[in-house]
């Protein structure tokens, strides 16, 4: 642990735990509702599944930039325990229906719930966390426990079904929401903060996904996100399909395969360090998401349990490989100021290319089958890493960029502490705001889209 680091700091640290233990425990419930619409729908799950899923997207999507909107107007420690308990009343009540349709809405609900969580969290830390090098840490950390969900979980659900069916992994989540409740109850919170939003948020959340989709890279690393998220959807929606129907294999041999693409994908997470010194993360992605398509078509062979075991573990590790270095792609395209707007945009505009990805792989796959959908996602993956290629600038010489700014007047909070800045009046150093001029000129730095540069140099 170094001297910097946010697991130093006990409110954090305390918060963290809450999170990967309410994570993985989300974690066993994607298993067993894989199980639960297999009882329900048969050779349909697939589908279901794949709706149910989508529905998550939907309360992560469009209701998370809400919830964080608004969450500010409450006790934080407070809201947090209460999304805790109300989501284990919501999993408790999951292994009791009898509907398809009941999934539907149990689903939304307590995704509605989750979507809270994050917004909360991402506002706590910079409250907790005063230096900019613990926040950026810890926004690394977040990102951390969020794949702890895919890797982990399915390696304790295999264990758990050893011993207890799938109901027994919807309990098990709700524990895993009363330990987090409780946990968040003896975390010392700073103060809250009185706090007038007019609008702020949805300016906020625009500014992101515009200056998101104005960056080169970024447009690439959002074709590449729905690659990924047509092969990720193919092991999260269709593997209890593959295993029942093409296998014929028992319920365990569900956690087992999705355990092998986690021991895949954490392998690439130990050995991720040591590969970037050798690979820029452009490269790294790229490779990954060669390896999707590839596994992808892979999986339309005739199914052989050992064949596909191979194949999901491989699956692990192109999913790995493709995702783990975006955080860090977004970070050097962004200002540290602007950095939560575009975090907030790669998480809505990568949980809407899986909200397609879940439809998709359902629906396809019970109309057309596991071998057609496979081979048909292999060209689509192909065809989103031919697009990055095309688009993403060689970022060798990225660091410094030349560029021209227009004559321009504005108004907006700002310091003379940047070369954007340099006029003369009575205010000292301080932040303040006024309208100020911004004369042409043409200068060299690290290039950013933010309130100063608005598209992307030729």
């Amino acid at each position: 642990m170094t001297a910097r680091s946010p697991l130093q700091n006990k409110s954090f640290r305390q918060l963290f735990i809450a999170q990967i233990i309410a994570l993985v425990g989300t974690g066993f419930s994607t298993i067993a509702l894989a199980l639960l619409a297999y009882d329900l729908a048969l050779n349909e799950a697939g589908r279901v599944l794949g709706i149910a899923l989508a529905i998550k997207m939907v309360a992560y999507v469009f209701f998370a930039p809400i919830i964080g909107g608004f969450v500010h107007r409450l006790p934080r420690k407070l809201f947090l325990i209460l999304m805790d308990v109300f989501r284990a009343i919501v999993v408790l009540m999951i292994p009791f229906i009898s509907e398809i349709w009941h999934i539907y809405v149990l689903i939304f609900v307590l995704n509605l719930f989750s979507a809270g969580f994050k917004p909360v969290f991402q506002a706590l830390i910079p409250d907790i966390l005063n230096d900019e090098k613990q926040y950026a840490k810890a926004l690394a950390y977040s990102r951390v426990a969020y794949d702890l969900e895919n890797i982990l979980s399915p390696t304790f659900a295999a264990i758990a079904l050893l011993y207890l069916n799938y109901a027994g992994l919807f309990m098990i989540n709700s524990l895993a929401f009363l330990i987090s409740a409780i946990i968040v109850f003896g975390t010392l919170f700073p103060s809250d903060k009185t706090t007038e939003r007019s609008g702020n948020i949805v300016e906020e959340v625009s500014f992101g996904i515009r200056s998101y989709m104005k960056t080169p890279r970024l447009r690439a690393l959002f074709i590449l996100y729905f690659g990924i998220a047509l092969a990720s959807s193919m092991i999260i929606v269709n593997t209890v399909i593959y295993v029942k129907d093409y296998l014929y294999l028992s319920d365990s041999t569900v956690a087992v395969l999705m355990g092998a693409s986690g021991l895949g994908s954490m392998l690439i997470a130990f050995i991720y360090p040591s590969l970037n010194e050798k690979m820029i993360d452009k490269y790294i992605t790229q490779f990954g998401v060669l390896i999707l398509a590839l596994v992808m078509f892979l999986m339309s062979y005739e199914p052989i349990y050992l064949f596909s075991l191979l194949v999901w573990f491989l699956t692990g590790i192109g999913l790995s490989l493709s995702q783990i270095p975006s955080g860090k792609i977004v970070n050097m395209s962004s200002s540290p100021s602007d950095r939560a707007a575009y975090f907030t945009a790669q998480f809505s505009l990568s949980h809407l290319s899986w909200f397609f990805g879940y439809l998709l792989a359902g629906q396809l796959v019970f109309i057309f089958g596991f071998s057609f959908t496979a081979t048909l996602f292999s060209m689509i993956v192909i065809v989103c890493l031919l697009f990055s290629l095309l688009i993403w600038p060689n970022e060798e010489n990225n660091k410094q960029m030349l560029h021209t700014h227009e004559r321009f007047t504005h108004s907006h909070t700002h310091s003379h502490e940047d070369d954007h800045h340099e006029h003369d009046h009575d205010s000292d150093n301080e932040e303040h705001s006024h309208d100020h001029e911004h004369i042409a000129v043409t200068h060299e730095h690290k290039f950013f889209i933010d309130i100063h540069h608005q598209s992307w140099p030729k």
